[in-house]
């Protein structure tokens, strides 16, 4: 039985909770920054080609 007293104390242990918590909130932030960028990327490309036509020389 010391192997069913092991994976109850595993399945308790909230240590690293936090960590994992942390890499999930930091893995979602990029795949929205990523999904924005790509959305938006098109229009932000032709706003600054726009731009930089109408700078004069």
């Amino acid at each position: 039985m010391p192997k069913l007293h092991h994976l109850k104390q595993f399945v308790h242990d909230t240590r690293g909770v936090t960590l994992v918590e942390y890499g999930i909130a930091i893995a979602l932030a990029v795949l929205v920054g990523s999904a924005t960028l790509v959305t938006l990327g098109g229009e932000i490309g032709t706003a600054l080609n726009a731009a930089g036509v109408a700078m004069p020389n």
